[in-house]
């Protein structure tokens, strides 16, 4: 399954700073993700998240990252920064992601077909987010498990992805979506406009390729 008109959506995660998530938005993003997730180095304040939201233009989706931690924190900083999306890395089952009260998009780690049957839980979703195991390790996955995964929900790719690969991801799994962090970044929380740039440069070329193989246009 693909985006309208086979456009492949875009979610850059990761963000810390105001400037990264606006540049990011005029470039063409679909959503951009924070993290509040302990332990991790991008994690960002609420207070800040809040701020940079509501200066952030119509029709993109503001996501908070979460793993593992309690529903009503997770609801807290939902409502508080004004959050469309929660991302669940943890452990989370879905009557805990139903107790948000706010869309989720679940992590999945593909470490084997085995998670196949993972994806399949979640397959209620609007979408089931396909990361390397463990998440944030800048490493890809085997991609043809994630074509198998679309059988059971709309698939966004993650783990790994970056300017040089992304068209190769979507020419291979065409994916609903893209999500990247490290692959963008200059150092861990900061990004790089170059980078940036250039991997929504890639994606709009592979979704031409595709839309070409698919005999129709964007």
């Amino acid at each position: 399954m693909r985006g309208p008109l086979g456009r492949t959506r875009v979610k850059i995660c990761a963000l810390t700073r105001r400037d990264d998530a606006l540049r990011a938005a005029d470039l063409g993003a679909d959503a951009v993700g924070f993290v509040f997730a302990p332990g991790s180095r991008r994690r960002v304040d609420p207070d800040r998240v809040a701020g940079i939201v509501e200066e952030l233009p119509p029709f993109v989706t503001p996501v908070g990252v979460f793993r593992d931690q309690p529903a009503g924190e997770v609801r807290r900083i939902v409502r508080g920064c004004g959050l469309g999306l929660a991302q669940l890395h943890g452990d989370e089952d879905p009557a805990y992601a139903r107790s948000l009260g706010v869309p989720v998009l679940k992590a999945v780690g593909v470490d084997g077909p085995g998670a196949l049957a993972e994806v399949g839980r979640w397959a209620g979703l609007g979408a089931v987010l396909l990361d390397t195991p463990g998440g944030g390790t800048g490493r890809t996955f085997e991609w043809a498990l994630a074509v198998e995964a679309k059988r059971h929900a709309r698939v966004v790719l993650a783990g790994g992805l970056h300017p040089g690969n992304v068209a190769r991801a979507i020419r291979r799994v065409r994916p609903w979506g893209v999500d990247v962090a490290s692959g963008t970044e200059a150092a861990p929380g900061v990004k790089d406009p170059e980078k940036l740039a250039a991997f929504f440069r890639a994606v709009a070329g592979a979704d031409r390729e595709v839309a070409r193989d698919e005999g129709g246009s964007t």
